[in-house]
């Protein structure tokens, strides 16, 4: 479990973002042409890790798969800003076999900046190997990259329905429990996606009295109003006679 005190580069108040997000996108308009691929994949090997960097980010923008074995190996670079640029150019250009490697970063990062793109990467690569050490995340890690591990966990809805199952428990425990809004938030809404591919049994009913009572119960109005659009989404009659009932009393 990581120390929510030892966040590394991210401090308290700007934990929930990413160095990439406060980065002007490469191609701000579809006016401006997209870097060149081919130079950016020989700058990928560049000893600068400027330039290391600036390549990996530009296959945020780019997708070309052969650039993945390149960002595969980037993701153990001794810099944490190639790292990270590395881990969003997967998620860019996901593939089967940077799973492995993701998860082996995953697991011995100490940068939170760098999981959180790990965590994001994991769930585009919409693979059932990324179910475990993305609920693990949502479980155990700093409130950024659980933050991202319930939104990836929403990727499972194109796996499998045993990824679905595995994916909702960690997904309800992260609702009812989590101390951080958002993280509950983002949870209301992954628990919404995943029940729509869900035929009526205990697991759906279990995920949807989780929204109910989030709805119902959640101290914060944005995990409530997530949690009513989830069931707004779903179509649950449960759902829809609470929230037709609330709103007819004023509650809501």
């Amino acid at each position: 479990m990581y120390d929510e005190d030892d966040l590394s580069l991210l401090d308290a108040e700007e934990e929930l973002e990413s160095p990439l997000d406060k980065l002007e996108p490469l191609t701000a308009s579809s006016e401006v042409p997209k870097p060149d691929p081919d130079l950016m994949l020989a700058l990928l090997n560049n000893p600068q890790p400027q330039q290391r960097m600036l390549a990996a980010r530009a296959f945020c923008d780019l997708e070309d798969a052969r650039a993945t074995p390149h960002l595969i190996r980037l993701l153990s670079d001794n810099c944490p800003l190639v790292r990270v640029s590395a881990a969003y150019g997967i998620g860019r250009n996901p593939s089967s076999e940077a799973v492995t490697p993701l998860i082996a970063q995953l697991n011995r990062e100490w940068n939170g900046y760098v999981r959180k793109g790990v965590v994001w990467a994991l769930g585009n690569c919409r693979d059932r190997r990324c179910l475990a050490p993305l609920a693990d995340a949502l479980k155990t890690d700093i409130s950024a990259v659980r933050l991202w591990a319930a939104s990836a966990l929403a990727q499972m809805a194109e796996v499998s329905y045993e990824a679905i199952i595995g994916a909702i428990p960690p997904l309800i425990g992260a609702l009812v429990n989590d101390p951080v809004a958002a993280v509950r938030s983002n949870s209301a809404w992954a628990i919404g996606q995943l029940c729509r591919e869900l035929p009526s049994n205990v697991v759906y009913a279990t995920a949807i009295d989780a929204l109910i009572q989030a709805f119902a119960e959640d101290e914060d109005l944005g995990v409530r109003e997530d949690a009513r659009a989830s069931l707004l989404g779903v179509g649950d009659p449960r759902g829809l006679q609470l929230i037709e009932t609330l709103e007819q009393e004023g509650w809501f």
